[in-house]
């Protein structure tokens, strides 16, 4: 389409102006050769005695073209015309500026409106010198209506000309427009596709530019290394999941059996205490997984920002008040283009950070700027440092001096979750002290689906 316009504005760059410049060059040639005329006619009377009619009705012979041929004296009466209309008439007056230039010892022409004649006309005068000294002039006119029509005629066609070429550029255009559209159209469908989730998606052999070919050819080339890859981490995945929790499942059982039987309090601590260490190593292994998956599986679902808080609160609320804390969300309902199981995966794990590095009043906020929508944790603790902020989404990052017992996943998987959907994780510190956590995400103009 961008071609149809550029196209469009080169045949009206070259029209128009062609059309100005012949029309005006017609006149400019008509003008020049009336001009050349009148001097013509005045040279041959340079030598006549312009008080004997005889030699006045010789001058009178109307040049070829021209429809009246006037003689006047220095004074500007009229001494001749052709028309026999205006003998001893004064001419030398504002509506024939070209007596008075003729006067002055200077030709003149032009194409003007005559009010006496009611049409246009060509005037052309020129002066009658006799021993250096202008005693008359020379005035010729015609009727140019001829040449308006063969000018308009000109215009018109070469109109006619740059309307079929703009016709046939502009079904080139569209076809040219087509022939590339319809296969970029086509390659950008299935490069949606492959970014929604469906590895099938190719955009197979198109038509068109060899270049666009051989893009076509690289996406798909590309999606056949993309579905093995995603296959071979889901088959990782399974792999995984059965390879890690059956030994760990019979390790959790044994420990299980052996604190039932064991009546030592000192060796049944310890058990107790491998036996922590087993759920956290299950932990771990869970989160790994996570971070393994493929999280998005099609289309973007719509997540309600508000119940997710409100959930969270729920599900939360029994281990705040062992560790002595608070889980409160405020804020309204928002609609946010995302999985609502990862927006509540996202949330357990900013809580189960805040509840075990900064225990106390923890509040879950949602709300929107910037054209996002978002929904926070924030903790009153001891905040993190701004030089670590950065790096506590690494995988396997712990910050210092934090207690032990964390995997350095939790973040790290929270951050991948919100991007999966577009959105981002920030880390802020709020003037008065803690730690906010942001989520944010794009909005949904979609109603979330109720329970």
């Amino acid at each position: 389409m961008a071609f149809g316009y550029v196209f469009l504005i080169v045949v009206l760059a070259l029209t128009v102006p062609l059309a100005i410049n012949l029309g005006r060059r017609a006149g400019t040639e008509l003008e020049t050769d009336a001009e050349l005329k009148a001097l013509q006619v005045a040279a041959t009377l340079e030598l006549a005695d312009l008080a004997s009619p005889a030699e006045l009705r010789e001058a009178l012979a109307l040049p070829q073209g021209f429809d009246r041929v006037v003689i006047t004296d220095a004074a500007g009466r009229v001494l001749a015309d052709s028309t026999g209309t205006a003998i001893s008439q004064n001419f030398a007056n504002d509506q024939r500026p070209e007596i008075q230039t003729a006067l002055d010892g200077f030709p003149y022409s032009e194409s003007r409106f005559s009010s006496t004649e009611g049409q246009d006309i060509l005037v052309a005068a020129a002066p009658i010198w006799q021993n250096d000294e202008v005693i008359g002039t020379v005035r010729m006119t015609r009727d140019i209506a001829d040449v308006t029509r063969a000018i308009r005629t000109t215009t018109f066609g070469l109109a006619v000309v740059g309307l079929a070429a703009l016709a046939a550029g502009v079904v080139i255009a569209f076809g040219l427009a087509g022939s590339l559209a319809r296969p970029m159209q086509r390659l950008v469908t299935a490069a949606r596709r492959l970014g929604q989730g469906d590895l099938k998606a190719r955009s197979g052999e198109l038509t068109g530019p060899r270049e666009i070919k051989e893009l076509a050819a690289s996406f798909d080339e590309m999606a056949d290394r993309l579905e093995r890859v995603v296959q071979s981490q889901r088959e990782f995945v399974a792999n995984a999941s059965h390879q890690l929790r059956t030994p760990l499942t019979g390790m959790k059982l044994r420990l299980e059996q052996a604190i039932a039987d064991e009546s030592d309090l000192r060796v049944r601590e310890g058990l107790r205490a491998a036996d922590r260490e087993v759920d956290r190593m299950a932990e771990i292994v869970d989160r790994l997984l996570v971070m393994a998956r493929r999280v998005e599986e099609g289309e973007p679902t719509v997540a309600d920002l508000g119940g997710s808080a409100r959930a969270a609160v729920g599900r939360w609320e029994e281990r705040a008040a062992r560790a002595g804390s608070t889980v409160q969300a405020t804020g309204p309902s928002l609609a946010a283009l995302a999985n609502p199981s990862d927006v509540d995966q996202v949330l357990d794990v900013l809580l189960d950070n805040a509840l075990s590095y900064a225990p106390g009043a923890i509040e879950i906020e949602t709300g929107s700027q910037d054209g996002r929508v978002f929904i926070s944790v924030r903790d009153h603790g001891a905040g993190i440092p701004a030089d670590e902020q950065a790096r506590v989404m690494e995988r396997f990052y712990r910050g210092k001096g934090v207690p032990t017992g964390g995997s350095g996943l939790g973040l790290a998987i929270a951050s991948e979750l919100t991007e999966t959907w577009g959105g981002s994780l920030s880390i802020e510190s709020p003037p008065d002290g803690g730690t906010s956590v942001v989520a944010r995400f794009r909005p949904s103009s979609t109603e979330p689906a109720g329970p």
